[in-house]
């Protein structure tokens, strides 16, 4: 860290027992240290792993996605609303209207920002597509496929545990532009938790036969 007396230091002995002239130096050698501090502060400030507040939302807008996401998600915590419960719902905030959330918490809107920038160096693969939704379940036990439908459509599924509320809006709510032009995609979850999705002549972690698999629905 810059500071005054790195300058003063340098003043020959000649000067340096003038009280005057060192007091002036400092002051002003001091305003060039703090300019420099605030400079080399700036890249850990906007650093996506450390932003917060304002300084995320600048991020953000380098990748190209808000906080303030452009359709009301209907994800707020109830107890008599399947899939909204304990774990899942997301609380309303004072100012955030009934009818959805409009501003991300900087926790999920850092994993939104993650999952933009794998979206924007996409290379248009199946693979490199799942790679970049991944970004959304990072440290959950949620599992992405896509299937490509060969008729214009696509199937884009969660197995394993199913996702909160909030990411299963940002998820499906076309946030990552990650299908061709004109393919029909669908998001799909499992109806039971930690379970893969129902399908036949398939075993994995993805997809699982009866008694194993449950039946996919939509996100």
């Amino acid at each position: 860290m810059a500071q005054a007396s790195d300058y003063t230091a340098l003043i020959t002995t000649q000067h340096a027992d003038k009280p005057k002239f060192m007091a002036m130096v400092a002051v002003v050698a001091q305003c060039f240290s703090d300019q420099i501090n605030v400079m080399q502060s700036i890249p850990a400030a906007f650093d996506l792993d450390n932003a917060v507040g304002v300084q995320l939302d600048a991020v953000g807008l380098w990748a190209g996605i808000r906080r303030q996401v452009r359709t009301p998600l209907n994800v707020y915590f109830s107890l008599d609303t399947v899939g909204l419960g304990f774990d899942q719902g997301n609380w309303q905030g004072p100012f955030d209207p009934s009818t959805g959330l409009t501003s991300l918490d900087d926790g999920t809107y850092r994993t939104l920002i993650r999952a933009k920038i794998a979206a924007n160096s996409w290379d248009g693969t199946v693979p490199g597509a799942a790679g970049a939704y991944a970004n959304l379940f990072a440290g959950s036990a949620s599992n992405i496929f896509i299937q490509d439908n060969q008729d214009m459509t696509m199937t884009v599924g969660v197995s394993g545990e199913i996702p909160s509320a909030l990411l299963r809006a940002l998820f499906s709510g076309g946030y990552l532009p990650l299908k061709p032009e004109g393919v029909l995609a669908n998001y799909v979850v499992p109806s039971a938790n930690n379970t893969p999705l129902f399908g036949f002549d398939v075993s994995n972690q993805y997809i699982a036969g009866m008694d194993a698999g449950s039946w996919a629905v939509p996100a």
